[in-house]
């Protein structure tokens, strides 16, 4: 790669598989939970991204789409199991391509951080608990169990390159399933998926053979991932850093950089941060880019990308333009901008920022500032502009939609 291609947030990028992004700026996954009760995208989902389309961001990454309808992770989490689901999904594509932009569908299973569904225990590869509220024990996966996963993350992204989606991104990074598998907190197995760093490592290389066999050598697959979970004893930057150097040997076109669990959030601030406050300004901005550096060498020929934390034109620029990394993820702030992109690429827009809603309890303020910006999603969906609200009534709301609220929903009330 020339240092040309690099040097300005607008350069295209060309993928390994053969296609390009048209700019180094991208939309990063955010959860929007805007299905309908069917689990299908809606009306205010495709308003959401004709929105992004036309934000100036070369890629836009979808929300975590399920892969299995008896495991989601939220109430209106958009499902994708089969054929039935082709036509909303249409609609959804069509949508993010409105203004020519570019839309890859995160695929992703919650593992243990599933909702608790009547009649349905969540499953993971051992039967630990996460360390949050809202968690209960899952049951461990048998072998086949393992297998029909691994066929159905491929069975999505299939469906998904039918649907019009330009690519997919798989989600192997805060604490669900592909992440539970890579952990030695989570995974205790010490069969042929679990016992040590490459058993680990099986099940997301696995689903990534057989997403590649799926959708063909021309189509763009990509993966977030955990730099590091950021707790004693789980997935470490060393692990993580070989997983990355096997990805990059198995066809992966595209590796985004995040880091946490909601056991430990590091990709929600400042506690990811890898550079010490004296730091250039573009390390103090991007919690992860130290670690993209330290790993730039392992992922041999495959392009980075950083999120979480950039907010000024300046340091995304220099991240760049310095091969720290190939592309700029942008999440929250494109919650309350969100046609930010245009600016940053034109030189009209030298900072983007980002609300945050805090209540002071430190076991809620993760989740509350997470459904804040979720909540700006929603209208945006409902065709209004962004208000940032006081954080007492996105916790009010956050209890009602998944607690109270949706069990009065599940029974008709």
């Amino acid at each position: 790669m020339t240092q040309q291609t690099v040097t300005e947030l607008s350069s295209p990028l060309p993928l390994p598989c053969g296609a390009v992004l048209p700019n180094r700026l991208a939309k990063a996954a955010m959860s929007e939970q805007l299905g309908d009760r069917a689990n299908r995208p809606t009306a205010a989902l495709e308003r959401l991204y004709e929105r992004w389309g036309a934000g100036g961001c070369g890629l836009v990454v979808t929300g975590n789409v399920m892969i299995d309808r008896r495991h989601v992770g939220e109430p209106r989490n958009v499902v994708l199991e089969d054929d039935r689901d082709l036509p909303a999904l249409r609609r959804w594509a069509r949508a993010g391509h409105a203004h020519g932009g570019q839309i890859w569908m995160q695929l992703n299973h919650p593992g243990r951080q599933s909702l608790r569904i009547a009649g349905s225990q969540p499953v993971a590869p051992s039967a630990h608990a996460a360390a949050i509220p809202t968690a209960t024990t899952p049951r461990a996966l048998t072998e086949p169990e393992i297998e029909q996963l691994v066929a159905r993350f491929a069975r999505a992204a299939e469906l998904a390159r039918e649907a019009g989606f330009d690519g997919v991104q798989l989600h192997g990074a805060h604490g669900y399933l592909i992440s539970q598998f890579l952990s030695p907190r989570a995974n205790t197995r010490e069969d042929g998926w679990g016992g040590d760093p490459e058993r680990r490592r099986r099940f997301v290389l696995e689903v990534l053979q057989a997403t590649r066999r799926a959708v063909g050598p021309d189509f763009p697959v990509g993966i977030k991932l955990n730099s590091a979970d950021f707790q004693r004893g789980g997935f470490s930057e060393e692990e993580s850093a070989d997983v990355i150097a096997a990805l990059a040997a198995g066809s992966i076109d595209l590796i985004e950089i995040s880091g946490g669990t909601y056991e430990s959030p590091a990709m929600m601030g400042p506690a990811a941060r890898a550079a010490p406050l004296r730091a250039s300004t573009r390390e103090r901005e991007a919690y992860f880019l130290a670690y993209a550096e330290r790993v730039r060498g392992r992922a041999t020929g495959v392009p980075l990308m950083v999120t979480g934390g950039f907010r000024t034109r300046a340091a995304m620029r220099d991240a760049v333009g310095t091969g720290a990394c190939d592309v700029v993820g942008l999440g929250r702030p494109l919650a309350l901008v969100p046609d930010g992109g245009h600016g940053l690429l034109d030189g009209t827009r030298e900072r983007i920022e980002t609300g945050s809603a805090k209540v002071g309890v430190r076991m809620l303020d993760s989740a509350v500032d997470l459904y804040w910006h979720t909540r700006q999603l929603h209208r945006i969906g409902a065709g209004r502009e962004p208000r940032p609200e006081p954080a007492a009534r996105t916790l009010a709301a956050l209890l009602w939609d998944n607690g109270w609220g949706a069990l009065r929903r599940q029974r008709g009330g």
